[in-house]
């Protein structure tokens, strides 16, 4: 029986390893095993409000294991740090407790065809500073590392009464650092209701600051525009045209003269793979170190290997690279998905083709803005307010019932429903 290895449980390798569950694992034609280096899964595009308490990884993520016993495939907790194309297996590091002690040895795991998936990181280009005194929202260790400093924060500002500011400065103007910023007004003033009678919006300084001409670059100019007008509403100081060039314990450094200061700094621009990838020397890479696939996924050096999601750089037709987000993901799991059926039945593969059906930028409860794309708007129709809000929570119930199926899915997102309505607002540990 063939064995299928996906590493990387994000928002393609989950949609994936469940299919592949369903079809092969559940009917004993193959093992499906997925690999990830965390216990929980959080749709990536959910971090920032991971980082600011708005969502709890405990009750609002979903546990691979579980997970998989449903499902039909089988989980491997560890983290992948290289690979033998020719002997077929990839390399897990040792598994070790909070106290360092080993729980399980390095392993291998062999596999018949192998799927990886293992997302992006976030790319501070060697900037001296930005590693030791930067928080990152890669993952929802990262994430609640941060909310855990910036509560520390908030208690410091009450206990000071009126006065002072907290300063925080983000670097980046794409959706996770516009998110996050609007999202950080939110929980301030949401602290009133929780013993903190003295915080509001109010006492934020949030800078946001873009290296290019304008923040969220990747999107039409008009959801920019507006973006910024609502940031700036809200009191954020938008920099663009300012890039960061070093960073210390009190703030950044920008175009060589430049100082933000800060209390707490976030860094969340560029986007590259995870360091082992290029260090493994498996494949051909891009300059940011993620894999050059076929037009069918499958690596340019070994066609049992596909490669889907933000750590795949995939040309389209007319010279452009598919883009690093959730939709792209989704989309090459399902042509993998398929690719996989149509390897074993001998017949020539699909290629992918990205297929945008638009951008949105949720600017917590006081906005969301962005463009609908495809055969029902005939081109691209901006949007904002209410439905635009309502189309943003929809992209997150598209992905439960992805790795739920319809039932469950309806299921969880009445249980959520229920649990917001009893719990505090945000998460205050």
């Amino acid at each position: 029986m063939k064995t299928i290895v996906i590493v990387g449980g994000g928002a393609g390798g989950l949609e994936l390893a469940t299919r592949l569950g369903h079809t092969y694992g559940k009917k004993k034609k193959a093992n499906i095993i997925l690999v990830d280096r965390n216990r929980n899964h959080i749709w990536k595009p959910l971090l920032h409000e991971v980082a600011t308490g708005s969502l709890d990884i405990n009750t609002d993520g979903v546990v691979y294991r579980a997970h998989s016993s449903i499902h039909g495939y089988q989980f491997q907790l560890g983290t992948m740090t290289g690979m033998d194309r020719e002997r077929k297996v990839v390399y897990l590091s040792p598994l070790t407790d909070e106290e360092g002690k080993e729980v399980l040895p390095a392993r291998e795991l062999s596999y018949d065809q192998l799927v990886m998936a293992v997302g992006s990181v976030s790319n501070d280009f060697g900037t001296p500073g930005v590693a030791e005194h930067s928080f990152f929202l890669d993952s929802h260790q990262q994430a609640e590392r941060f909310h855990r400093a910036l509560l520390n924060q908030f208690l410091r500002l009450n206990q000071q009464g009126s006065e002072g500011v907290l300063k925080l400065a983000i670097v980046g103007g794409g959706a996770t650092g516009v998110e996050l910023a609007a999202e950080l007004y939110h929980v301030a003033d949401l602290l009133k209701m929780y013993g903190m009678p003295e915080m509001s919006a109010k006492r934020l300084k949030i800078t946001l600051i873009e290296a290019g001409p304008r923040i969220l670059p990747a999107l039409p100019v008009r959801i920019a525009l507006s973006a910024k007008r609502e940031l700036s509403k809200l009191g954020v100081n938008i920099l663009e045209d300012t890039r960061v060039v070093s960073a210390d314990e009190f703030g950044f450094i920008a175009n060589e003269d430049q100082r933000i200061d800060a209390d707490l700094m976030v860094w969340a621009a560029g986007v590259k793979a995870p360091d082992f990838v290029k260090q493994m020397d498996a494949f051909e890479t891009a300059r940011g170190g993620q894999i050059i696939v076929k037009p069918s996924l499958q690596s340019t050096v070994d066609e049992d290997v596909f490669v889907i999601g933000d750590c795949c750089a995939c040309e389209q037709p007319d010279g452009t690279w598919v883009p690093p987000r959730a939709q792209s993901a989704h989309q090459m799991a399902s042509l993998v998905y398929r690719n996989i059926q149509l390897k074993e039945q001998g017949k020539a593969l699909k290629s992918y083709i990205y297929k945008d059906h638009g951008s949105l930028v949720n600017l917590s409860k006081y906005s969301t803005v962005g463009s609908l794309m495809g055969n029902l708007t005939k081109g691209s129709m901006f949007i904002e307010g209410r439905i635009a809000r309502m189309v943003y929570i929809s992209l997150y119930r598209m992905h439960q019932v992805a790795i739920h199926g319809w039932l469950r899915a309806s299921a969880v997102m009445l249980a959520q429903k229920i649990s917001n309505a009893v719990k505090p607002k945000m998460k205050l540990h």
